[in-house]
């Protein structure tokens, strides 16, 4: 065998090599949970919603993933507001302490927003479902992030 072909058989058994090892990773290493998934599932899964229960849900989700990209854009657009004072003062100058300020209160109406919305979903439920949503959320608020 020549070398480029040597060569060529080495790049591919270390690619097949590197997928095999993110393939393994993954199965080895459990993904982290994103917050509010065991929420979604508890209400989605596990409470057994009627089909007007159902139809108020769609509503408010999609209601919520368009306020909540519109949140998202704002935070991060202070979060860019924050990037450039830091570049332009280079130390905690006032510039900077505003531009923290704004990123806080961004994150603040997102956490408000959120909250919103997970009352809005407990609103729609039964009496006899409630208890296991409330669980689901001290959980989802409690639970320790690795």
């Amino acid at each position: 065998m020549t070398s480029a072909p040597r060569i060529l058989l080495c790049v591919v058994l270390a690619f097949l090599a590197a997928i095999g090892g993110v393939f393994v990773g993954r199965l080895i290493v459990p993904q982290p949970t994103p917050p509010g998934a065991a929420l979604h599932a508890v209400l989605h899964h596990q409470l057994t919603l009627d089909a007007g229960q159902q139809a108020r849900l769609k509503m408010l989700e999609d209601r919520f993933a368009v306020q909540q990209r519109a949140l998202e854009l704002e935070l991060r657009a202070a979060n860019a507001r924050l990037a450039e004072a830091i570049e332009t003062e280079h130390g905690n100058g006032p510039r900077v302490a505003a531009a923290v300020d704004q990123s806080h209160a961004a994150m603040g109406e997102m956490q408000k927003a959120t909250l919103a919305h997970i009352f809005a979903m407990r609103q729609l439920l039964r009496p006899d479902q409630t208890s296991k949503f409330d669980a689901a959320v001290v959980k989802a608020l409690t639970a320790d992030r690795e």
